[in-house]
């Protein structure tokens, strides 16, 4: 499935504070080139081609393909820190909760596959200004995750005797979705985000 047909429903809503429409193209046009072929392997007639204008149409809505690089990176950042933070301060025990984050953050990752993997594996492309800003949201992302797992071992829900290493894990595991995840496979992205609950309950001991 091309990033273009997953804009249809739920991913069309990612990008709809990217306007005009022509922004908005660019943008998905981008995402479908930088998964297929690498950022650095992409120049930017390849996007507008893609998107079905001139490459100086382009220039009107971005300066340089690392900005689109960059909103693209942003947009996707703050998505994945709003499942996480939703779960983190939802209601229900931690072991809820996290199974709650984990799935959630796991069906995006297999259902917006393709924007997933631009967005957690093009980082280094970014110049130091913008990584910076990127690593920070990471370390939000993190610092939720850390924060129901520290919640779980307060209240005796959770075994876990490396709790930084284990957010790691988690996280880890669960953006690797993206790079594996076939839309023709065997499971859908629920069943998938069901799994790796399931599995990562079991990571933290939960009772």
């Amino acid at each position: 499935m091309s990033t273009a047909e997953e804009t249809v429903g739920g991913e069309a809503d990612a990008w709809a504070e990217v306007t005009p429409d022509a922004a908005r193209r660019l943008l998905v046009a981008a995402v479908e080139a930088f998964a297929e072929r690498g950022y650095h392997a992409t120049t930017t007639r390849d996007i507008a081609g893609r998107a079905g204008m001139s490459p100086a149409a382009l220039y009107i809505h971005y300066k340089t393909k690392e900005e689109l690089l960059h909103r693209i990176s942003r947009i996707g950042h703050d998505k994945a820190l709003d499942i996480l933070r939703t779960a983190a301060r939802g209601e229900g025990t931690a072991a809820e909760r996290l199974a709650d984050g984990v799935s959630s953050f796991v069906r995006w990752h297999a259902g917006r596959r393709t924007t997933a993997r631009v967005v957690q594996y093009e980082l280094d492309a970014l110049g130091p200004d913008a990584r910076a800003e990127i690593v920070a949201l990471r370390r939000q992302v993190d610092a939720e995750v850390r924060g129901i797992i520290e919640d779980g071992v307060a209240a005796g829900e959770f075994e876990v005797p490396d709790i930084q290493g284990t957010t790691l894990a988690i996280l880890s595991l669960c953006i690797d979705v993206a790079r594996w995840f076939n839309v023709d496979g065997p499971r859908t992205p629920e069943q998938v985000g069901e799994l790796y609950a399931g599995l990562v309950l079991r990571m933290v001991g939960a009772h």
